[in-house]
């Protein structure tokens, strides 16, 4: 019985340290209510990146252009009709709005 429950805990454990290392950027909620609406007034065209699939911290090649928004580090784009919040010092998504 002991073993089991190590075993449960073990799993447990390593499921919280992965689900902590995918969740490392948190975009605070006033500051997604200014992406969000400034996403809304400055629509951008879609691009396409063959073989791309975009999930949270996946990296944009430098072929894709980010766009700033004012006041805020993150910067955006619209990848296959989907508009991704970019860290521009990694190029990787941090969240996925729409």
């Amino acid at each position: 019985m002991k073993k089991s429950l190590a075993a449960v805990a073990a799993v447990l454990l390593l499921a919280g340290v992965g689900a902590a290392a995918a969740e490392d950027v948190i975009i605070q909620p006033e500051q997604e209510t200014v992406i969000k609406e400034y996403v809304h007034k400055q629509p951008l065209a879609s691009v396409k990146v063959p073989g791309l699939e975009l999930n949270v911290g996946t990296a944009l090649p430098d072929t894709v252009e980010l766009h700033e928004v004012p006041n805020v580090k993150y910067r955006y784009t619209v990848v296959d009709n989907r508009t991704v919040i970019v860290d521009p010092s990694t190029r990787k998504i941090v969240k996925i709005i729409q």
